[in-house]
This record gives C-alpha cells, structure tokens and sequence, in this order.
C-alpha cells in the first residue's frame, strides 16, 4: 500500500493561510463546566446537569487531551511546511474552547490573510463533522464582518478519511495491537472499529442527497476505512480476522434512536461467542482525545476485564507525520484546482475522493442557519 501521493506542482496559491479547525476541549477543572455550556448552548440544559456530565472529565483533572493533542499536530504540520519548503502559516481555531474560531480569524485578518484553506478535525460527512464547523466559520466571519473587518475567503478542505496518510498509520497501529495480544488468542482476535455513534436521522442523511438513505454517507466512509485496514491487515499477517463497525460516546435522549451496536454491548456479544480477543480500533477520531481516552481506554477496558476478554486499543493518527504530509497533499491539491489545474486526487478503497465543495443538501441542518464554505454558501 502506498504511504502518501506527493504532489505537484507545490505551489499554494491562491492560499496564504492554513486553518486547523477543531472542537477544544477544557484545560483544568474550572474550565469544564463553562466549555460544556459552549457545547450545549440553546439547548437548556442545567448547570447541575452538565457537572454530572463532566464527570469524565474530572476524572482526568478536568482537562481534555485534545489541546495539546492539536498543538502536536500544529507543530508536525509546520515542520512537515518547512521541509518541504512551503512558506504557509498554520493557524489553529476551536468551536468550543480557546483559542476560539473568531479570535483566530480576527488574528488572520489583521495578520493580511486573505483566502485560507480549513482543515477540520474530523475525517468523515455529518452534520456535527462537517456542516457545523461550516456554520461555526458562517457565525465567526458574520462577527468580524460587524466589526468592520475585511472578510477571508475560507475553504474547507475535503473529508480525508480514505487518504493513505489517514489510513497506513491506523493499519499499523492495528498490527502493533494484535502482536501486543497474548500468541495464543492472537490469530483469532476480532477487530471492533469504533466511531461515534450519531442519532440515525442524522447518518441517514449525512453526505451529498445522493448518497442519502440507510446509514448515510457516514456509515459507507466508515465501512470503507473498516476494509481498508482489514484488508491490509490481511496481506501483512495472512489472517482474515473477524470485524465489525460499532459505536461510542452515545450522548443523546434515549428515545431517539442512535447508530448501534455500542461498544461495550458488542463486547459482550464477543465474549458469549466464545471470541478470543478484540482490539478496538477507533478509526472516527484523529487523536486520543477523551471519547478515547475514557468511552475506550477506561470504559470499554473495564468491561472487556470484566468479561474476562484480551483486549487493546490501536492507536488513532495523531500528529505522525504521514498524517501531517497527508494534509499538505490536500492543501497543494485543492489550490492547483482553484488556479484551474487538473490533479490526481489521492484516495483508496472503494468511494475515490470526496467532494471540494459540499453542495447544497449535503449534511443538511438541524435549523436554518448559514454556512460557509459550500454551494450555499452566502460568503463567496
């Protein structure tokens, strides 16, 4: 398997800025309750409420692990810039926590960007994946237009979930799992790829009309990946091993229904049919960041212990390089389109590259609300 396609010509123009675009996450016990009402503004929900769901956080001294987990990958995307000899700058901007998404492009803005290419933390189409962070650049771009502020162009980068510096580094993390399991139930162990579970309504209509129906653009990326890593998985080991994709971090009403089966139920369901052991693969996250660190590695862990069932946990991409250079191949790519050139678009498996441009009805949303960086876009 091909590790990365190297582009070229390495021109970025029009582009004179990357954005990385992400969650946020709170960075010391006081900050958990405030970051928690970013994430649930307008929906109401008390402040004894949101204690008790930061419960996971306190676990871990009130600070997620996402900050530093995006300041890694902000310094391996700039020395992957600088060894390749692309004068860029990188920026970073969170939907939820400092440094807030506004605050970052204010600085772009009075820094003289002007036309900036978004990554987004999140590899897969859904609305909470996808078209929020489109409606979070709309709401940040609407509050410096009030300011009287020139307006950069934003360009979101396409869903990368199928590019080999996305993919070899998952595979590897895989192998280094099985060979980490005891030898004697390692050839039979089962591969749970794991994502976030989203309600059904959403994954139904996730991705391009098109591709709209039965589990939505989101489950065939996933499936794909799922394959991806199996089928290479197999050509390195010669095993065929069982898998399944399944589903964490489940956070909504019990009466709407949620992509299924959860994690520790499918846990279970290995353990009752005698499987031998299971390694979580958590192929819907770039980085260990507290769905991983607490839904996997403490509650899904605790489980499998529980059942008496060999398990680990493969590593997510992170900050390694391949994923880095990765990046800077959808950034070169996208600008040689925008300059009108016609480039090899780098993806494997069966779905070939994503869309540039989410068009109209793609992740549709949850209540009118503009966003930018699409078809309907009103910041053009």
């Amino acid at each position: 398997m091909a590790e990365q396609h190297d582009p070229a010509p390495r021109d970025p123009a029009p582009y004179d800025a990357l954005l990385l675009l992400s969650f946020g996450g709170p960075e010391g016990p006081d900050d958990v309750v405030p970051f928690l009402e970013n994430v649930t503004r307008g929906r109401g929900i008390p402040k004894e409420r949101l204690k008790e769901v930061g419960r996971h956080y306190f676990l871990f001294g009130g600070v997620s692990p996402i900050n530093d987990q995006n300041r890694a990958l902000l310094d391996a995307l700039r020395k992957d810039f600088a060894g390749a000899g692309l004068e860029l700058p990188v920026y970073w901007g969170n939907r939820n926590w400092a440094p807030y998404l506004t605050d970052t492009l204010r600085e772009m803005v009075l820094d003289g960007r002007r036309r900036v290419a978004v990554l987004a933390t999140s590899a897969y189409a859904s609305y909470s994946g996808c078209r929020q962070y489109r409606e979070n650049l709309a709401d940040a771009l609407a509050a410096l237009e009030a300011e009287g502020l020139p307006l950069p162009r934003v360009d979101k980068l396409r869903h990368y979930f199928n590019h080999p510096g996305f993919i070899v580094p998952m595979v590897e993390g895989v192998l280094s799992s099985l060979a980490d399991l005891p030898e004697d139930v390692r050839a039979g162990a089962h591969l749970a790829f794991t994502t976030h579970s989203i309600p059904e309504a959403a994954a139904d209509s996730s991705g391009p009309v098109a591709e709209h129906g039965d589990g939505g653009a989101y489950v065939k990326q996933h499936l794909d990946v799922a394959r991806l890593i199996v089928d290479a998985v197999r050509e390195e080991t010669g095993i065929a091993h069982p898998w399944r994709l399944v589903y964490q971090s489940r956070s909504g009403a019990p009466h709407i229904p949620w992509l299924e089966p959860d994690i520790c139920d499918h846990l279970e369901e290995l353990h009752g049919d005698g499987a031998p052991a299971a390694v979580m693969v958590p192929i819907g996250f770039v980085s260990d960041h507290m769905e991983v660190l607490y839904d996997l590695d403490t509650e899904a862990t605790a489980k499998a212990a529980e059942l008496g069932l060999p398990v680990r946990r493969s590593a997510t991409v992170g900050a390694d390089p391949r994923f880095a250079a990765a990046v800077r191949d959808l950034l070169l790519e996208r600008a040689a389109t925008e300059r009108g050139k016609v480039v090899e678009r780098c993806a494997l498996g069966s779905l070939g590259p994503s869309h540039d441009l989410c068009p109209i009805g793609c992740c549709p949303a949850r209540s009118e609300r503009p966003a930018a960086a699409g078809a309907d876009s009103p910041y053009a």
